[in-house]
């Protein structure tokens, strides 16, 4: 009897695509150019438009200009996506800030906020905060959540658990946190770290995009990293692919927080920047004033960003020669300066990276901005669903359950 619900429940969330797919694809139309679309019974359409409607994934609104008027009977009416429908959210909880965007039922993203936040909150403030930005931004902009099929949620660090000998087992805190959005909002959360999911943005919508090998470089007030690797976001058996800011570049060198020493983070992050034009005399207020001194021909503050960029250069041009990507694409605020960081780090490629290779390496700067990670995570939503998170979700998705495929972790309600 589960086995035929299971089967049940698993074709009509295949029609309810169905429908949808074709209302994206054409607009609004009529449940009669519907029924003819889709190939389903007259039963078996108005059935699922008729939850739709009642989610608000979809309107009724009259049909324009119709090519035989009703005269005084009912207007033809067609059904059409809700524009103001939030079907997908993307958040990225970063240390000091939250972003969220929203996608409609047509995938377009119709609401974006931000909003500073505690650095030190623990998982209970962090989910409490996520749940206000996505109210906040619900009112302003008249936003619906009635048709909520998913939550895209990154976050800075390991999201997953490296010492719990399973890959797929959150950490305490992320677990904590999308248990808490899955449950407020009634949606499942799919998981992943914020720069692997500003990657993956970066392929979908920015600077890479159509391009199927990219390597990602958030460099900020720490230093992340994302591969995507022949179209797919690469993770890694523990969780870890991509952590370009934990390179070691000298054994020797300072302790790390990752429990490193002399790693890129510690040489290039924008702090270990400041501390570099402290110790040349240079005294600045804070990261914003060095990039502006920098920008504006300060030699030594712009001597301090092209050894860093070298640095980077190297680390990138050593992960370029295992990868071999198509892109390099260089986030954050150093990104802002262009080629004084942009030139030394294609100048490193070159050199070291199979300079005898018949091939070429773009390195370019961002075309996304600071919420990249949160459209990350409705890149996210669309890529592991097919387009249709429903279709993924049994029973089983429950937090700190794993996926027998390795594909990110699904938490929260099902659907």
């Amino acid at each position: 009897m589960t086995e035929r619900t299971d089967a049940l429940q698993r074709l009509r969330r295949a029609n309810e695509a169905a429908v949808l797919g074709e209302l994206r694809r054409s607009g609004a139309l009529s449940r009669g150019e519907l029924k003819a679309r889709v190939g389903l019974s007259r039963t078996t359409l108005f059935a699922i438009v008729s939850d739709l409607l009642e989610r608000k994934a979809v309107v009724e609104q009259p049909a324009p200009d119709p090519e035989h008027p009703r005269g005084r009977g009912r207007p033809a009416l067609e059904i059409a996506l809700n524009a103001r429908g939030a079907e997908l959210i993307g958040i990225d909880l970063q240390r000091h800030r939250i972003h969220v965007v929203v996608a409609n039922c047509a995938h377009e993203i119709v609401g974006r906020y931000s909003v500073p936040a505690p650095p030190d909150s623990g998982a209970p403030e962090r989910a409490a905060q996520a749940v206000a930005a996505v109210e906040e931004l619900v009112r302003r902009e008249n936003i619906s959540l009635a048709p909520v099929q998913g939550i895209g949620l990154g976050l800075p660090g390991f999201v997953q658990n490296p010492a719990s000998g399973d890959p797929r087992n959150m950490t305490p805190f992320a677990s904590h946190v999308a248990a808490e959005l899955g449950r407020h909002f009634d949606a499942p959360v799919l998981t992943d770290n914020n720069s692997r999911l500003a990657a993956l943005a970066e392929v979908t919508w920015g600077a890479a995009r159509g391009l199927d090998n990219t390597v990602y470089l958030g460099w900020s007030q720490g230093v992340g990293g994302g591969l995507v690797v022949n179209g797919q976001l690469v993770r890694g058996a523990h969780g870890a692919a991509g952590e370009i800011g934990h390179t070691s570049c000298d054994p020797e060198g300072k302790p790390c927080h990752c429990g490193g020493r002399g790693c890129l983070e510690g040489l290039i992050s924008l702090p270990a920047l400041l501390a570099a034009c402290a110790d040349r005399g240079v005294v600045v207020e804070d990261a914003e004033e060095m990039i502006a001194l920098a920008a504006a021909g300060r030699p030594d503050v712009a001597d301090v960003f092209r050894g860093a960029a070298v640095t980077a250069g190297r680390v990138l041009a050593a992960l370029a020669a295992q990868v071999d990507p198509e892109c390099i694409v260089v986030c954050g605020e150093p990104a802002a300066l262009d080629e004084l960081v942009l030139a030394p780090i294609r100048e490193q490629l070159a050199a070291l990276s199979l300079p005898t290779a018949p091939r070429t390496v773009e390195v370019r700067g961002s075309a996304l901005s600071g919420d990249a990670a949160a459209l990350g995570g409705v890149a996210l939503l669309l890529r592991t669903t097919g387009q249709e998170l429903a279709g993924l979700l049994d029973d089983r998705s429950v937090p700190g359950d794993a996926t027998e495929d390795g594909s990110p972790l699904v938490t929260g309600a099902s659907r």
